[in-house]
């Protein structure tokens, strides 16, 4: 069986890495036979470094699936094309709006110096913070303020691009046309209702809705009508997590 990991919010908390803990569970289940495959909406440049360096190998879709990487390369890159970035600089410009945005290793970042995203962004200081126009294969866009949220989710409604609204946090992210996780994971191969999927945020939606089986972790109403079933985050989520790990990875659940 295969095993796919979102990370923030679902196997790692308050940007902080991976706990050696639930590390150690997920490679007993590589040492039971299963396969397990990360998938963020980080690029891969800030999914590295959550993760001790015994994982870099490990099969990953980062950007949303408009990155993927395999035995610690990048194997996949999909880009907005330059028609989309015409039209989404526009309304950059027209509301306002502050914004993270990616490349497939360099990034522009408007927003606030205190925004909690920063601790997230490149901790280990291997990329430059640019001016938009000198960026180019843009991967991702996250707006984090606007004029008018509103009106911008409306123009974007009607735009070649895929958009995940994160209530929680009042931001939403923009990838390429047709890009999602369930994208990235069929370039890595993996079929319909051969997996075991673990998410938190709308931005899983696509891998949970192809999965055999998925654990929401958390409560989001977006993700909730596909999830299989729910760990509440309370102090203990991580025994949690690795308790499910341990029983999800028996013998019989293989027939998923």
């Amino acid at each position: 069986m295969k095993f796919v990991f979102d990370l923030d919010g679902t196997i790692c908390f308050h940007g902080k890495p991976v706990s050696e803990n639930l590390l150690t569970s997920i490679e007993d289940l590589k040492a039971k036979g299963h396969e397990v495959i990360f998938a963020s909406a980080r690029p891969i440049r800030d999914l590295l470094p959550i993760l001790h360096e015994r994982f870099h190998h490990y099969p990953m879709v980062g950007g949303n699936g408009s990155m993927v990487a395999a035995n610690g390369k990048i194997i996949s890159t999909i880009c907005f094309s330059e028609e989309t970035m015409a039209a989404t600089g526009r309304l950059l410009e027209a509301f306002n709006i502050t914004y993270l945005i990616d490349s497939e290793w360099d990034y522009a970042y408007t927003g606030p110096t205190d925004h909690p995203i920063l601790n997230n962004l490149d901790p280990l200081k291997r990329a430059k913070n640019v001016e938009l126009h000198k960026l180019s294969s843009i991967i991702k866009i996250l707006i984090l303020t606007s004029d008018d949220r509103k009106e911008v989710l409306k123009r974007l409604s009607k735009m070649k691009v895929v958009v995940h609204i994160h209530g929680d946090e009042g931001i939403f992210d923009i990838s390429p046309e047709g890009i999602d996780k369930w994208s990235g994971l069929q370039q890595l191969g993996v079929k319909e209702r051969e997996y075991i999927a673990f998410g938190n945020d709308s931005n899983d939606r696509t891998m949970f809705q192809h999965a055999g089986h998925t654990v929401m972790i958390g409560d989001n109403q977006q993700l909730k009508p596909f999830a299989s079933e729910q760990l509440f985050i309370e102090q203990d989520i991580e025994r949690k997590i690795i308790n499910r790990l341990d029983k999800l990875a028996s013998p019989h659940m293989l027939q998923i």
